[in-house]
């Protein structure tokens, strides 16, 4: 068994924490997001955050809530974290994060936390703090409240094709619905509706004063293949820059080359790489 130099960090060492995820703007954004909202105090994070490295030179971070995330997690802190994590019950859905620490995490932590429902080793990670060359397609808009009983079903819909579950087989969709919800009051919702209907969906899910993250991007099935996902993508990213944050980010199955084509005409770049563990 290792030493393992790993704790839980708490509100006294918050700036350690906030100049290391700087250092990573954008695989560390969910987390970002957590911390600026929730402060470290467990009992109001909903999770916990693992650091690796002596007090006053804090090396690597692990968030593990509802998932769990390695930031800047170096081969040792990966063997670390995963040596403490192996004692403790899964209770995370997924680990995302750097595909590094992630692949190394999982390797590890397999023969006690498997198996797992889907690995995706290979996820580019892009951004952009360009506006896009393309144009932006006018009719993309910001859902509003009494858009969420039509953009609901599209939720749902994207969600089941991308994660593999539905979100509604937990709790009926209660919690899914209340996150989506969020999203719209928030402002960071977005649709192309036509004949009532969503034909083109994507949020902004995690919000940082250095990143705002896209995920959700989804675009009806009837609707695939017609060339209305460059330009509803350019709106996104053109009122995220312009309104929200100073970079705009995303990541994607390597395989979804179609996807991978739009996120390049949009000015996107890489910038690492992720990979996910879903259970």
């Amino acid at each position: 068994m290792l030493t393992v130099p790993v704790r839980q960090l708490g509100e006294s060492e918050r700036r350690a924490v906030e100049r290391l995820l700087d250092l990573d703007p954008y695989a560390g954004a969910q987390v970002a997001e957590r911390i600026a909202a929730r402060g470290l105090a467990w009992w109001r994070a909903e999770g916990r955050i693992l650091g690796y490295g002596a007090r006053r030179n804090l090396e690597s971070l692990c968030w593990l809530g509802g998932n769990l995330t390695p930031v800047l997690a170096t081969e040792p802190a990966v063997a670390a974290f995963a040596d403490l994590l192996a004692g403790e019950e899964r209770l995370c859905s997924s680990i995302v994060g750097r595909a590094d620490a992630v692949l190394g995490l999982w390797d590890q932590l397999a023969d006690v936390w498997g198996p797992a429902r889907d690995v995706r080793p290979n996820q580019p990670l892009l951004a952009t703090e360009a506006l896009p060359a393309v144009p932006a397609d006018p009719e993309v808009r910001r859902v509003r409240g009494g858009d969420i009983d039509r953009l609901f079903p599209a939720a749902v819909a994207m969600y089941t094709e991308e994660v593999g579950v539905s979100p509604l087989a937990e709790d009926g969709g209660r919690s899914y619905r209340r996150r989506v919800s969020e999203l719209v009051r928030a402002g960071r919702a977005y649709a192309r509706f036509a004949d009532g209907r969503v034909i083109f969906k994507a949020e902004l899910a995690v919000v940082t004063r250095r990143t705002a993250q896209i995920q959700g991007v989804w675009v009806a099935p009837e609707w695939r293949g017609r060339g209305i996902a460059t330009a509803a993508m350019a709106a996104v990213v053109r009122d995220a820059l312009l309104r929200v944050a100073p970079t705009v980010s995303l990541y994607v199955n390597d395989f979804n080359l179609p996807a991978r084509r739009v996120y390049e005409r949009c000015g996107f770049r890489p910038v690492g790489t992720l990979a996910t563990v879903l259970f």
